[in-house]
């Protein structure tokens, strides 16, 4: 079985906001050697949702975690996202997936703001 992790952002007219997906998506490869990890946008930028699927799959993966790059369950991550996958998963019968919880809150994600907090103070 060959693990693929998708991270899913809103999407965006400014390239430098799309690119800052494509960093936490290498930032992530880093930590996950063994799971091949794409980015995806679910509108406006490419590659869609469906795209990133469809990569994964054409590099081999059987089991697809999807990841909302969001901070809160709105609907985005808790309606059209799963959505989205659904329609992308259908060509493909018999792939394993599953959504994760969006990123906050988490204690992480405090302790981030904390930093960045003292940051623009120092």
């Amino acid at each position: 079985m060959k693990r693929a992790l998708v991270i899913v952002d809103h999407g965006s007219r400014r390239p430098e906001a799309n690119a800052a997906l494509e960093e936490i998506a290498k930032q992530v490869q880093g930590l996950l050697p063994d799971v091949l990890v794409q980015f995806a946008h679910m509108e406006i930028a490419g590659p869609s949702i469906r795209e990133a699927v469809d990569a994964c799959v054409a590099q081999g993966a059987t089991d697809i975690t999807v990841h909302p790059y969001f901070l809160a369950p709105g609907n985005h991550s808790t309606q059209d996202i799963p959505r989205q996958v659904e329609e992308a998963i259908a060509a493909h019968p018999g792939l394993a997936t599953r959504i994760t919880e969006p990123l906050g809150p988490h204690p992480d994600l405090a302790q981030l703001v904390r930093k960045r907090v003292d940051e623009s103070t120092s």
